[in-house]
């Protein structure tokens, strides 16, 4: 699988997510190589190195590639490492304090 931290969405082929149980929720369009297509998403539990999180997953159809993306990154707590270009955990995730209107 590739880690793709410009995809929202983790994606993998419809008949594994279908074999594994997962429900089809709605279906998203999607922009890719200039074309929009049309593919079903649910929500999965997916696990890496002992963690595990639930995440939107793409049905993928056959051509699609299968992906790991942003969404499962930052709900698992992990980064790509620059060097290595292997998965880590992160050091720190973003945060954002609301500013007083006072």
């Amino acid at each position: 699988m590739i880690v793709d931290a410009r995809s929202v969405y983790t994606w993998a082929p419809g008949g594994v997510l279908e074999r594994l149980g997962v429900a089809k929720t709605d279906r998203v369009d999607f922009a890719t190589e200039g074309r929009r297509i049309r593919r079903y998403v649910g929500e999965a539990l997916v696990e890496y190195d002992g963690v595990s999180r639930h995440c939107v997953v793409v049905f993928g159809r056959p051509g699609d590639a299968s992906v790991l993306g942003v969404t499962a990154l930052e709900n698992l707590a992990l980064e790509v490492d620059p060097v290595s270009r292997k998965l880590r955990k992160a050091k720190a995730l973003a945060a954002y304090r609301a500013r007083s209107l006072t």
